[in-house]
């Protein structure tokens, strides 16, 4: 694949010491060299945020109880056009920490960290949202500080759209949900759910580049769980678990994001008080990682990153440094060599390629 002149990025922050919305910025596809950022949408905290799968519609966390605000998007402006919301507007309420949109671009979904749920959104066909219905967890972990209650942490779709994936932190369990995109509702499934290693806190999920494999970043534990993934049933079945800090790092261990590399043959994560990166050689016919190499990541807390669609740049967001920082991605290796370019964004927690 021939390398992009230009990738579009937004990006989604907490709105505190000068930061103020949703931004977006250019990566130069050929330099890496980053635009400065510009601000497209001020929301509160739109520290999660999402595309449908036609990119018409941008998705963000709102403190309400729709759980989820949207806007129309124009790539070559790029603006942001706030969607309308319902009459009267829906009431405060504690806002989702993730967000995911289906395959058929009809169901919102979202995993509510406070209140430990996950809700299903109708999504109309002019990008609007209908009213949230939910299934709340219950029980408890080991950890009594972290896991006192349910923490429902990310959603993710299936690659054939038949379940939502939801690691719950709180519970060291990671849920199957059957989805039903016509009437945009949520069902246990057949297999509900798969038990991590106790107070690992699983909290974010990938599957690996044809479905039959799935990755858990596990945020206490410091670890990568994986598994075999079943669609008939929606079963989660252990494979490995691989930690993704040094074996003597003896501080905290503070997972936060994983990405499967566009080529399948590689898996990335972000450990945040370590302030690195790890990659790993993903096997495809097996499943199994193998550690390839840590870096730092070149700032504070790297609590987001994401991969651009051609795999040639990864660019990592720190929640306690004002810079993005650029990495150029070896496709043969995976290895990431770190560049000169940055751009600041206040408190970045979220990094969302348009294209």
């Amino acid at each position: 694949m021939p390398p992009a002149l230009s990738h579009l990025i937004f990006l989604g922050t907490y709105t505190k010491n000068g930061s103020r919305g949703i931004y977006s910025v250019r990566l130069d596809g050929i330099t890496g060299a980053l635009s400065a950022p510009t601000l497209v949408a001020e929301t509160p905290d739109p520290a999660w945020i999402t595309l449908s799968p036609d990119r018409r519609f941008l998705y963000a966390l709102h403190p309400s109880a729709a759980q989820a605000i949207g806007y129309t998007v124009d790539p070559s402006t790029p603006a942001l056009t706030p969607l309308p919301v319902a009459a009267p507007p829906p009431p405060p309420a504690q806002p989702p920490s993730h967000l995911a949109v289906d395959a058929t671009g009809r169901t919102l979904l979202a995993a509510n960290y406070r209140e430990g749920f996950v809700a299903a959104i109708p999504l109309r066909p002019d990008g609007t949202l209908g009213p949230a219905t939910k299934i709340q967890h219950s029980g408890h972990g080991p950890d009594p500080k972290r896991q006192d209650a349910p923490h429902a942490h990310s959603v993710t779709v299936s690659p054939d759209n038949r379940h939502v994936i939801v690691c719950d932190l709180g519970l060291d369990k990671i849920f199957s949900y059957a989805l039903d995109p016509a009437s945009a509702t949520l069902s246990p499934a057949a297999a509900p759910f798969v038990a991590t290693a106790p107070g690992a806190g699983p909290r974010h999920f990938k599957f690996g580049p044809d479905g039959r494999f799935a990755y858990a970043l596990t945020e206490m534990g410091g670890t990568l769980e994986a598994f075999t993934y079943t669609a008939a049933t929606g079963a989660l079945t252990p494979l490995q678990t691989i930690s993704c800090l040094p074996p003597d790092f003896a501080g905290l261990k503070w997972g936060a994001e994983v990405r499967v590399h566009p080529n399948g043959r590689f898996l990335y994560t972000s450990n945040r008080t370590h302030d690195s990166l790890t990659v790993f050689a993903l096997a495809p016919d097996t499943g199994r990682l193998t550690p390839v190499e840590l870096v730092p990541c070149g700032g504070q807390n790297p609590r987001n990153f994401a991969l651009s669609p051609d795999g040639r740049w990864l660019v990592c967001a720190h929640q306690d440094s004002p810079d993005l920082t650029v990495f150029r991605v070896d496709p043969s290796t995976g290895r990431l060599a770190l560049t000169p370019h940055t751009a600041p964004v206040p408190h970045c927690v979220c990094v969302l390629f348009y294209g």
